[in-house]
């Protein structure tokens, strides 16, 4: 595990950086959304990978304040990172609401059910994802599935990552 929670926060993002937009090519292929709604699949799966990160950290050292540390890291860099891609700062303003209230929504479905939701989590938070990038139009079945699964798989990829981080132990 990665010792230092900034650094823990600044490998995270690195590998967000590198991995979500892999995932949106991966999600893009599955013709789950007309083409013209690229950009608002894209804004959803942002949002939707962050939380996935977010998910990962507290998978892999808990909730503490050390995690809390490495979350603020995280965001720290991913935003630092948007920021500098060139657009509006009202632009970036927009970003980091809909983040906001994305991980606001993502946060309770995972908090419902409790341990008895748990086996759903996974399928109820594709669902919603789904629903955000097929807006307009309802998600089928199929994209929710495959949302749901790509943000296990970031999640589980997140955690180790940060668990393996640089060799520390």
């Amino acid at each position: 595990m990665i010792h230092d929670p900034a650094a823990r926060g600044q490998r995270l993002a690195t590998f967000y950086l590198a991995v979500a937009p892999r995932l949106l090519a991966d999600l893009e292929e599955s013709g789950g959304w007309p083409a013209d709604r690229n950009a608002q699949a894209r804004r959803e799966w942002e949002c939707f990978a962050l939380y996935a990160c977010v998910r990962g950290l507290v998978a892999a050292g808990g909730f503490n304040r050390e995690t809390a540390a490495a979350i603020d890291a995280l965001h720290e860099h991913v935003l630092a990172a948007w920021f500098a891609e060139g657009e509006a700062h009202e632009r970036f303003e927009q970003r980091r609401t809909r983040v906001s209230e994305r991980y606001a929504e993502y946060g309770a479905i995972g908090q419902e059910g409790g341990a008895s939701g748990a086996g759903t989590v996974t399928a109820r938070l594709g669902a919603a994802a789904a629903r955000h990038i097929a807006t307009p139009g309802a998600p089928a079945r199929e994209l929710a599935e495959f949302v749901g699964a790509l943000h296990e798989t970031l999640a589980e990829g997140a955690a180790e990552a940060v668990r393996m981080g640089d060799g520390e132990d």
